[in-house]
């Protein structure tokens, strides 16, 4: 007897996005690192530990572009705007509860409409690095509106990923306006090769091939001035023993790859003037609550 199809379920109440990394040094609006902070989305009385989310809150207009309606609430243990994705995480959540909420509660709403729920939380977030690897888990390339992950072989899929935050704020579209409008050739030729590189240390599985694989002169250098300690952070952590480090997103964050026998080390040579954070690479993005 043929099997009967799995009838959608009503008990989707909620849906989570995990945190994010982006630019992942030369990857510059195109790589993206997905982090194990969430964000999570639901509908209904807000749980313990959510906020109910007004009108006029960032998540509303991705939750009813994708057919959601009624109330809504947020729980995230992400830092708003300290470069680790918080608005991509909560866009593609509330994307995601909408797409839910407009298939009657069917769950598999996430997977049918993961390009819609990411095309919609990439328009709003202006680039859709972050948005993707909220979206899909590990690391991830987005590229003219679409994800090509990364594949993540049994070293660096098990990587510890240092965060180190200070106590400022950054907002993007600010960072931005201090980059140059103009890229020098030779700036351009040496973020290809670095960015080249760090692909090539995931598809190899080779935490050696990431040494000086997340260098950047596109935008890092005019973004690390403006934080005090991020520059030091990234040298002392490399010295400590990390395989990289770079700025995570505009910032102030910054973020470091390493083994999990010397995560301790370098985590105790990060300045002290932040917090440091031990995180791992989410791989499975996008998910019911």
């Amino acid at each position: 007897m043929a099997a009967l199809p799995t009838p959608p379920t009503t008990s989707i109440r909620s849906v989570i996005a995990p945190a994010s990394s982006a630019n992942l040094g030369a990857g510059f609006d195109v790589f993206g690192m997905a982090l194990d902070l969430v964000a999570e989305v639901g509908v209904g009385p807000a749980p313990d530990g959510a906020t109910e989310v007004g009108e006029h809150h960032l998540v509303r207009v991705p939750f009813e572009r994708l057919g959601g309606d009624g109330p809504l609430w947020l729980r995230t243990n992400i830092p708003m705007a300290r470069g680790l994705g918080f608005s991509g995480a909560v866009r593609v959540a509330a994307a995601g509860m909408g797409a839910v909420i407009a298939a009657g509660g069917d769950g598999g709403a996430l997977n049918r409409d993961r390009d819609r729920i990411l095309d919609v939380a990439a328009e709003l977030e202006g680039h859709g690095d972050n948005a993707a690897a909220s979206a899909a888990g590990g690391v991830v390339a987005y590229v003219d509106g679409r994800i090509v992950p990364f594949r993540l072989g049994p070293m660096l899929s098990e990587a510890v990923v240092l965060s180190w935050i200070p106590d400022v704020t950054t907002k993007t579209d600010q960072s931005r306006k201090s980059l140059p409008a103009h890229v020098e050739r030779h700036a351009a030729v040496a973020n290809i090769g670095r960015a080249t590189q760090f692909v090539l240390a995931f598809a190899h599985d080779d935490p050696e091939l990431l040494s000086g694989a997340a260098d950047d002169e596109l935008h890092q250098d005019w973004r690390l001035s403006a934080v005090p300690g991020a520059a030091e952070a990234i040298a002392d952590g490399v010295a400590a023993g990390a395989w990289c480090g770079w700025l995570s997103g505009s910032g102030p964050t910054v973020a470091l790859m390493c083994g999990a026998d010397v995560a301790d080390r370098v985590a105790a040579g990060l300045p002290t003037s932040g917090h440091v954070k031990r995180l791992a690479i989410d791989r499975v993005g996008l998910r019911r609550g």
